[in-house]
């Protein structure tokens, strides 16, 4: 997806930058520009990630802690976000610094069985991330024109193999898309708020109250964990800088490193924010009277009636672009995947058939479409601990990253994350055992 050059000591800027482009992002990195002019050039990777972060497994996991919980499980959205802004911006780090990504790094420093049984781990969660991406793209796509759900999962399939073609023409134009992708969908949750009635005392309290009502909201908790900091989207951001904007000296790579920290936080929170605006919408819309609500097809049969044609269309159309920008960004993650991981790569549009096939397997047996999206994201949520790990580490380590290993408070506030998604994961565990969690009735 990038060009690298070396020569010493001397980093140029890759060739899918416009010259213009390019003039900017020195300009920046010599501190020659201020304000938003300054940023600009320098966006784009933490946008495309962005877009895993409001997925249709989002929308999966989203509507049912709405529909059933209520304003309850906010809190759970905010602390993902938090969690997932920490490790991206550490990711971006580690391409900056290294001019590796985190799966090449897992290939050169651990053990060849791990690094073969992460591989395996990571291309299970690839497809559990394909799964969700390409069967949220279908479904919209299917209830909006009234298709059969196989006959919309053809049409995305064919608009990401459309979108996909703009990678060849370097990665500014690919990024300019996605953003415009992420725009609509933000676009379209801003006109959901102001349609359905919001309780904003309810919204603050959920926001900053934390419990997990009952033995069902560990699931549904876990879902959104698995649904908002995705393994893929940590590999895919190291990829994305390791050799986007190449800095000359320390200075610059400084410099950088503090653009990279902005823009994470900026995208990362506006994708938080959307995340806590389906919940939002889907207790506002559902919780009162509906709150048997728990599919994507349903949550839109019943927003008609209840706020009129214009709040389903918006949210049918937040939908499929997410469905269809998701499946492109998870294709290019999956892509760079194994080529960290095993060092070659295949045609995109052969991973692409590759990733589409569980979708299709599932269309195929039956195999209700919403609950095989939550369930990718609980599988995708006990996944991450793996990459989380090696990030972790490899940031840390000072014969890795130098002067940029992570300083003390970074790396315990990384390992409390870790550990809090592991607890997620193992309350998840114990209760598919049976085994009866104090508090949770």
């Amino acid at each position: 997806m990038q060009h690298r050059t070396r020569d010493d000591d001397v980093r140029d800027v890759p060739d899918g930058l416009s010259a213009g482009t390019v003039r900017k992002v020195r300009e920046a990195l010599e501190g020659r520009r201020r304000g938003a002019a300054l940023l600009l050039p320098l966006a784009g990777p933490a946008v495309i990630v962005s877009v895993a972060y409001m997925d249709p497994g989002n929308f999966a996991t989203n509507i049912q802690a709405g529909a059933r919980y209520g304003y309850a499980l906010l809190w759970v959205v905010l602390l993902a976000n938090g969690v997932a802004m920490l490790f991206q911006a550490l990711s971006a780090k580690l391409g900056i610094v290294t001019g590796r990504n985190l799966a090449e790094l897992c290939r050169e420093r651990l053990p060849a069985p791990l690094v073969w049984c992460m591989w395996i781990v990571s291309e299970i969660a690839a497809m559990a991330t394909d799964l969700a991406e390409f069967l949220g793209g279908a479904i919209g796509l299917a209830l909006l024109f009234h298709l059969p759900l196989i006959a919309g999962m053809a049409v995305t399939a064919l608009v990401t193999y459309g979108l996909l073609f703009f990678e060849r023409a370097g990665f500014r134009p690919l990024e300019l898309v996605i953003g415009a992708l992420v725009g609509l969908i933000g676009l379209c949750y801003l006109l959901e708020l102001f349609i359905v009635p919001v309780a904003w005392t309810g919204v603050l309290r959920g926001t900053f109250t934390a419990r997990l009502p009952d033995a069902q909201a560990v699931m549904i908790a876990v879902g959104i964990v698995g649904a908002t900091v995705m393994p893929h989207a940590l590999f895919l951001h190291s990829g994305l800088t390791q050799a986007r904007v190449q800095p000359r000296n320390d200075a610059e790579r400084a410099r950088l490193l503090r653009f990279s920290n902005v823009e994470v936080v900026i995208a990362l929170a506006f994708a938080g924010l959307i995340n806590m605006a389906m919940v939002i919408m889907a207790s506002a819309s559902f919780h009162q009277g509906h709150a048997d609500v728990a599919e994507i097809g349903t949550a839109w049969h019943t927003l008609a009636p209840l706020f009129g044609v214009a709040a389903a269309g918006i949210f049918l159309a937040s939908l499929i672009a997410s469905g269809i920008s998701s499946s492109v960004v998870g294709t290019l993650a999956g892509q760079m995947i194994m080529q960290g991981f095993v060092g070659f790569q295949i045609p995109l549009w052969l991973r692409r058939l590759v990733t589409m096939a569980p979708s299709f397997a599932v269309v195929g047996l039956g195999v209700n479409a919403t609950d095989a999206l939550v369930a990718s994201q609980v599988v995708l949520s006990l996944a991450l601990p793996f990459p989380m790990a090696a990030l972790v580490v490899f940031t840390c380590r000072r014969d890795i990253m130098g002067a940029y290993a992570n300083r003390a408070w970074v790396a315990w506030l990384a390992v409390l994350g870790a550990l809090t998604v592991l607890a997620l994961n193992a309350l998840l565990l114990v209760q598919a055992l049976g085994v009866s969690v104090p508090g949770l009735g």
